[in-house]
């Protein structure tokens, strides 16, 4: 099996997505660390979050363990980490969708989950397997082995709708300049996007042990970053990319992209407009 290519990075994130942890406010309170906590950061990217729990988790004995399939992003993570003195994170390269191959992440010794911005790219990553819905299922259920009885799992990621926009003018261009077309577009699109309702009956029925006890999901429009709409593009769309051949072709083909968007997200008062859907989850192990 050919390696999975990292395609993050933690500058780029900086200049076209620092808004992702700033934003974690609202899921980080239906966390809700206590100083005593043992969390389990699923999807931590370069750690930002993870440090901001340290004042907390300094307080007690607890601690938080940041796993992310990147090790560009859990470079920076425990870099920064360093920088802070943050001794109560650690950080590990691990796949979500691998957990089992993790022991000492699936012993049922943590009290709390926690998913900030990453659970739209792992479960949109199982659309290569033989069953994807098993393959999700298996996620939830290897999340609630991970927790110990009672734990709780946090999570928000982008919910229907997220960023259609932008999703739209990807497939669209790279269904132009892909071999393969619309379906070349569609088998790269790293994204899957559900509603409240799918996470209930699949964390409920399909995976149990589990009782959804707050699910919402919010328009949350965004500015975008520095970078702008082209950083925004480059940095989350490359998945989509690498459907199109390298090269000029390729570099075409962004750039058709990115010209929708500045016109269809430019906000008249300035910047750009991201239309942003968060889909927010609370559930308990039982």
């Amino acid at each position: 099996m050919a390696e999975k290519k990292d395609h993050w990075s933690s500058e780029a994130y900086q200049n076209s997505a620092s808004f992702v942890p700033k934003l974690a406010t609202k899921i980080v309170q239906w966390l809700d660390p206590q100083k005593d906590d043992v969390i389990l950061d699923i999807g931590c990217g370069d750690g930002v979050v993870n440090i901001q729990m340290q004042e907390i988790l300094a307080q007690g004995s607890g601690s938080i363990h940041g796993t992310d399939s990147s090790p560009a992003m859990i470079e920076a993570a425990k870099k920064q980490a360093s920088k802070a003195g943050a001794s109560k994170c650690t950080f590990e390269v691990a796949d979500a969708l691998q957990l089992p191959q993790f022991p000492h992440l699936q012993d049922g010794h943590f009290t709390k989950l926690f998913s900030n911005a990453a659970l739209h790219w792992v479960l949109g990553s199982t659309k290569t397997t033989p069953s994807p819905s098993s393959s999700q299922t298996a996620f939830f259920a290897s999340a609630r082995n991970a927790l110990a009885p009672g734990g709780t799992f946090a999570f928000e990621m982008g919910g229907l709708g997220n960023v259609s926009e932008m999703r739209a003018a990807l497939l669209s261009a790279v269904s132009r300049h892909a071999a393969g077309g619309l379906d070349a577009a569609v088998a790269a699109d790293p994204w899957f996007f559900p509603d409240e309702a799918w996470v209930t009956r699949v964390l409920e029925q399909d995976v149990g042990g589990w009782k959804v006890e707050r699910a919402e999901r919010e328009y949350r429009p965004t500015t975008a970053d520095a970078g702008g709409v082209e950083g925004w593009v480059r940095l989350f769309g490359a998945p989509f990319f690498e459907a199109v051949e390298e090269g000029e072709k390729r570099e075409r083909c962004i750039k058709e992209a990115v010209d929708v968007l500045e016109v269809v997200c430019r906000n008249p008062s300035g910047g750009f407009h991201l239309g942003y859907v968060r889909l927010r989850v609370l559930a308990r192990k039982v």
